[in-house]
C-alpha cells in the first residue's frame, strides 16, 4: 500500500472463536469494518472463526499469525510475519515471551520493524520499545482475563510513520 495514503488499522489479538463472530462485540466488529485492513495476533481459534473473520474484513489486507491455542491451523498461519502498510514495516508475532528484555528481544527478532503487534496475555500495552520500535498489545475483545474491559488496538499510519495508536473499549 501507498506510504502517502493514511489508513486505520484494526488490530485484534486473542479472540478465541469458535466457528463463528457471535461472541465478538458488536463495536469490535464496527471497528473491523471501519478499518482500511486488520491484523491479529493469533489465537483465533478455529478455521470457522478464522473464515467468518476474513468473510467480515471482505478485500481489505488481513493478516494473521498462529497463537498457542490455534492448533487448527498450524499449517494455514505462519508463526512470525512482517508486512508493510503505508511506508510502516509492521512485525506480528503472538507471544513475545517473559515481560523482561522484551524491547531488546524484539529488535533481534524484528530489526527493521517499526511495530510489533503481540498478543498471549490479554493485557493491552502500547509503549516505545527499543527506539524507534512500537510495541503494541491490543488486548482481547473476547476474553478480557484480568483486564477492566474488552479491549482492540487501532493503528494510524500514514507517510512511513505511525500517526498515532489507541486502546479501544469494545464492551456492549
Amino acid at each position: 500500500m501507498s506510504s502517502d495514503v493514511e489508513l486505520r488499522v484494526a488490530v485484534l489479538s486473542d479472540t478465541h472463536l469458535r466457528g463463528d463472530l457471535e461472541r465478538l462485540p458488536a463495536a469490535a466488529v464496527d471497528e473491523i469494518r471501519a478499518a482500511d485492513a486488520v491484523l491479529h495476533a493469533g489465537d483465533v481459534l478455529d478455521a470457522g472463526a478464522l473464515d467468518a473473520l476474513t468473510a467480515l474484513v471482505g478485500d481489505k489486507p488481513f493478516h494473521v499469525v498462529l497463537g498457542n491455542n490455534d492448533h487448527e491451523l498450524v499449517r494455514r498461519l505462519p508463526d512470525r510475519l512482517e508486512v508493510e502498510l503505508a511506508g510502516v514495516q509492521i512485525a506480528m508475532v503472538h507471544d513475545t515471551g517473559v515481560r523482561a528484555g522484551r524491547e531488546a528481544r524484539m529488535r533481534r527478532w524484528f530489526p527493521t520493524a517499526d511495530v510489533v503487534v503481540f498478543g498471549h496475555s490479554h493485557e493491552p500495552w502500547a509503549a516505545e520499545g527499543d527506539p524507534g520500535q512500537l510495541l503494541f498489545n491490543p488486548g482481547s475483545a473476547v476474553q478480557r482475563r484480568r483486564q477492566a474491559n474488552h479491549t482492540m488496538g487501532v493503528l494510524r499510519l500514514g507517510g512511513g510513520r505511525v500517526v498515532g495508536h489507541e486502546i479501544v473499549v469494545v464492551d456492549g
